[in-house]
């Protein structure tokens, strides 16, 4: 593991420092698991009891949050980031791929491969494939007649990408994830389903990341889009003309389904569902385990099943916990009207 000073540290980070500049730094960790030559990160103040107790001998610290601590730190504007280049520093991106391709590679001769990307071992790769400078495809990968892949991308192991489909530069795709594989279109005629032809393509644009084992389907016609910086966690689906708006993230086992339109910035946590045809807004953020069943307006906040803005849930969920208490104050109530009521009878009678 390399060494850095504070100050070596301070300057990548374009930091504040305060401490000894010399002080050698060895690693990084998080404020629970921090030992002595570790630096850690605190972006919010709420934290400051862990890092008060924390063996770290230096910390990147939030500007925002206010907290002067114990140890020797550097002043950032975004601790959080600041953390993930320190990470990039103490660990910086390995070339697991040289240039060149692997003598067990079937390529097809119309194929154009730029000769700076690295094809693995036992890749296929179809006709008229075209591969920009830099791009790594990891061994036992399959690509399609007509795919594009841009440059700088990386297709880990067993990355399966279907004919025509389009993906541009500085892509991430994990291990087992499938690009254009047929929609779901079915028509039903004389008690059989009929499968409807899948003739369109997905494109991924510039700086996506996709997780293991995600499937995105192609369109019946036209596109499946995934625009720029969009990231999806592992085994996420994208259903047929699906489009997913820029720099929206979705966490794993999210599914949505066809012709549903989502805006930029959306935020989904794990398990969210969506019925299709439906558009989601700009910024808009869904709580894990949603179910979505109407188009969402841009901005709002939105939880539970079916998802409804967020406040309104938490009241209903509120009303939910207190129903054996309430039940139990209805039961006595109707006790109580049907004492009064019998009183009533007799002193009538």
């Amino acid at each position: 593991m390399p060494e850095f000073t504070l100050a070596e540290i301070a300057g990548v980070l374009d930091g504040e420092l305060h401490g000894d500049p010399q002080l050698l730094i060895n690693g990084v960790a998080e404020i629970e698991k921090a030992g002595e030559g570790n630096i850690t990160f605190l972006a919010n103040p709420k934290y400051r009891p862990r890092l008060e107790q924390s063996k770290a001998s230096a910390v990147i610290i939030d500007a925002r949050s206010g907290v002067t601590p114990p140890i020797p730190y550097i002043l950032v504007d975004d601790a959080y980031f600041g953390f993930l280049k320190v990470i990039r520093l103490f660990y910086p991106q390995r070339q697991l791929l040289e240039p060149g391709i692997h003598p067990s590679a079937v390529i097809h001769p119309t194929a154009e491969i730029d000769a700076t990307a690295a094809i693995g071992a036992n890749v296929y790769i179809g006709a008229h494939v075209k591969i920009g400078k830099g791009t790594q495809i990891f061994p036992n990968c399959v690509l399609l007649d007509y795919c594009q892949v841009g440059e700088d991308c990386i297709l880990y192991p067993l990355v399966s990408v279907r004919e025509d489909c389009r993906i541009g530069n500085n892509v991430i795709i994990h291990n087992g994830a499938v690009i254009g594989s047929d929609g779901f279109g079915f028509a039903p005629h004389e008690g059989k389903f009929h499968k409807i032809p899948q003739v369109g393509i997905v494109v991924i644009e510039d700086e996506v990341e996709i997780g293991a084992n995600v499937t995105i389907d192609r369109a019946t016609m036209g596109k499946t889009i995934i625009r720029k910086g969009a990231k999806l966690d592992n085994l996420v689906h994208i259903a047929h003309n699906v489009e997913v708006g820029e720099h929206t993230v979705m966490a794993a086992q999210t599914g949505i389904s066809g012709s549903t339109k989502i805006g930029k910035y959306v935020m989904m946590g794990g398990q969210v569902g969506t019925v299709g045809h439906i558009t989601i807004g700009d910024r808009v953020q869904i709580g894990a385990q949603s179910g979505v069943a109407k188009s969402i307006p841009e901005g709002e906040v939105v939880f539970g099943y079916p998802a409804r803005p967020i406040m309104k849930t938490k009241r209903i969920e509120a009303i939910i916990n207190n129903l054996p208490e309430m039940v139990k104050r209805l039961r006595h109530l109707e006790k109580l009207v049907s004492e009064l009521q019998e009183t009533r009878t007799k002193n009538e009678e």
